[in-house]
């Protein structure tokens, strides 16, 4: 079971990144699927989730329209959508599978599974 995020880069305030998570050794659409970032010296932050029993998502209040969490059955990946990028926004972020609850996963941002994350440095 391995979760590996991708996608991550350097970019100005302003523009966008598309972050990757993909699966291997199991199906991802079995489970809920949050984002979660950390910035050095910081503590963990839960950014999106998405539910698999009814698809819906759940995102942290300062990146509420302008990221989005989505999904591809069909490629076995989860999507994180970047737009409008703030420096605030660096850190290494990280996908994570099965937590104990998508709607909880923005406060308590833990899960049974997750990758070595992929580092955004947003620059002003």
């Amino acid at each position: 079971v391995q979760l590996q995020a991708s996608g991550g880069g350097l970019v100005q305030s302003g523009n966008s990144l598309r972050l990757s998570c993909a699966a291997s050794g199991f199906t991802l659409d079995n489970y809920d699927i949050g984002w979660f970032r950390q910035a050095p010296g910081k503590e963990r932050e839960g950014v999106a989730c998405i539910s698999s029993s009814d698809g819906n998502t759940y995102y942290r209040e300062s990146v509420k329209g302008r990221f989005t969490i989505s999904r591809d059955n069909a490629k076995n990946t989860v999507y994180l959508q970047m737009n409008s990028l703030k420096p605030e926004d660096t850190a290494k972020y990280y996908c994570a599978a099965d937590p104990p609850s998508c709607r909880t996963f923005i406060t308590i941002p833990v899960g049974d599974y997750w990758g070595q994350g992929t580092l955004v440095t947003v620059s002003s």
